[in-house]
């Protein structure tokens, strides 16, 4: 296995890398100076070891957990200790996590690990590589973390299978831990002193929810540009909105964008010129304040995907082990486990990826009502009132963002004490992080909805032809969808459509017109 195939773990990790090793099971290796810093930082802890019943009291090395951390355990004790926090910490419930979120997670496990303050074997860090590079995936049930002193169920249910219990995916089949690590070739770990408590230690969890969903809303930013420049056209709206001039008046790195790529989707329309001159002074605001709107959804996602990244290689064991210059060890308690900033920007993550469902189903609904749509046919359809054209389908994206606005509020406003007041603050990012996952879902089925309802009113302009770019995405449309000339059910062609965005294909096909998108 080459570098250049293989995502090296313990050098720095993007957002990027991790979705390919997640979803396209992109090879994983570890580096050969994360092997270095493993050793260093294992070695300062079996120096504490050998000590015996004399050493210092130290957290999750000879101390119980949590309430009980001031509980010293006798030396003969310390693997037992490992294995049972482990086992007592496995308490998921509900459904099990798709296999993406859990291997971005298993990445990320190995990822702060091999940073090296950990004090854990290089042996545990190359059976989590092993295990993705083999394709076993622990089966971990979704709820159950708090988000702070860890994604700790979550992450004991991955642990468990490292140590040949609790229950893995292997070759499509659903098997024990044991028997799915020895189908692949591999064997459990025996947990030393502190590797139990490293390894359910930290925010992986809502980590690897979170950073697969914000790839996939920054895809879907570029995909609420094409759809609302698709309706725009088909309700004969002005580009007047999006001149360059005005976006420098108020210079948001995000309005900023929208407006470039909604001037560059509209290029030699043919609809704009042909209402150039009409009396029509300023459209609505789902049309007009889209490089704002969208703008604004850009610019926090910037943030949130930022502050994603950095978890992704940030180190949050608790505790953590730093080596001197004189090769002396010092392990400090502190509270990098805590999920606060995760769970912040899941929740303004969340929120923002809702307003584009928001403000297409607006769009949507300025289609299909004839008492706004300025042309076309009631609903879209071809006989209005024997046929209902694409009524409900704006009712279904009602639905949706109505549902979005139920899963915005905020979990990261809430805690609830646990661990009888030891753990006292907790930061909710697990759920937050699930949420967003959802609102990403649930947003990418609006913009499917918007796209076949505004390439229904594309068609009705013709013979006059809208923008290059828009042209480009109404054409990829009507590649998996045919027009709509009677009512039929409209569920295969919202999922058709869904499968253009999820595959990249409307940006694509700008990209190579040369306009691609930012």
């Amino acid at each position: 296995m080459s570098v250049t195939q293989a995502v090296v773990v313990g050098q720095p990790l993007t957002v990027e890398q991790l979705v390919e090793v997640a979803r396209a099971e992109r090879p994983t290796m570890l580096d050969a100076g994360a092997l270095e810093r493993l050793e260093a930082s294992r070695a300062a802890i079996e120096r504490i070891v050998t000590l015996g019943d004399a050493a210092p009291r130290i957290y999750g090395v000879n101390t119980g957990f949590g309430a009980l951390a001031e509980t010293r355990i006798e030396q003969r004790l310390v693997r037992e200790l490992q294995r049972n926090l482990v086992r007592s910490h496995a308490c998921g419930v509900g459904p099990a996590m798709p296999k993406e979120v859990v291997r971005a997670m298993m990445l990320l496990r190995a990822q702060t690990v091999a940073l090296g303050h950990s004090g854990v074997r290089a042996e545990v860090v190359r059976l989590l590589l092993d295990m993705l590079n083999r394709g076993v995936v622990p089966v971990i049930p979704a709820q159950g973390s708090v988000g702070a002193s860890g994604d700790l169920a979550p992450l004991a249910h991955l642990a468990l299978v490292m140590i040949g219990e609790g229950e893995a995916s292997f070759d499509g089949r659903s098997l024990a831990g044991a028997e799915a690590l020895a189908l692949a070739g591999l064997s459990p770990v025996q947990l030393q002193a502190k590797e139990g408590l490293a390894l359910i230690n930290g925010t992986q969890y809502m980590t690897a929810y979170a950073a697969l969903a914000l790839h996939d809303a920054h895809r879907l930013a570029r995909v609420a540009d094409v759809a609302g420049a698709m309706s725009l056209e088909a309700l004969k709206g002005s580009q007047a909105p999006f001149d360059e001039r005005l976006m420098r008046l108020r210079p948001h790195p995000g309005q900023a964008v929208v407006a470039g790529n909604l001037r560059r989707l509209l290029v030699a329309s043919e609809i704009m010129q042909s209402h150039h001159d009409c009396n029509k002074v300023q459209d609505p605001y789902s049309l007009r304040c889209m490089p704002q709107v969208h703008g604004a959804t850009r610019d926090a996602l910037a943030w949130a995907r930022e502050l994603v990244a950095r978890e992704c290689n940030s180190a949050t064991d608790n505790p953590s082990v730093f080596l001197t210059p004189a090769g002396e060890a010092e392990i400090i308690s502190g509270g990098n486990f805590h999920g606060q900033p995760v769970a912040f920007a899941a929740d303004l993550a969340a929120m923002a990826v809702a307003e584009l469902g928001n403000i297409s189903e607006r769009r949507v609904e300025q289609l299909v009502n004839p008492a706004l749509s300025s042309g076309l046919t009631p609903f879209l359809a071809n006989h209005s009132g024997l046929q209902s054209g694409f009524m409900i389908a704006q009712v279904a994206s009602a639905a949706l963002v109505s549902e979005n606005k139920v899963l915005c509020h905020p979990s990261s406003v809430d805690s609830i004490p646990s661990s009888a007041g030891r753990e006292d603050h907790v930061s909710m990012g697990s759920i937050g992080a699930r949420k967003l996952r959802q609102v990403v879902e649930n947003v990418s089925h609006s913009l499917a909805i918007e796209i076949l309802v505004a390439a229904a009113g594309l068609d009705q302009r013709l013979p006059l032809r809208p923008g290059q770019g828009v042209q480009a995405a109404h054409a990829a449309v009507r590649q998996v969808v045919a027009p709509l000339a009677e009512d039929r059910p409209l569920y295969r062609d919202i999922a058709a459509v869904r499968r253009l965005i999820d595959a990249g294909e409307l940006v694509e096909q700008l990209a190579a017109m040369g306009q691609p998108l930012e």
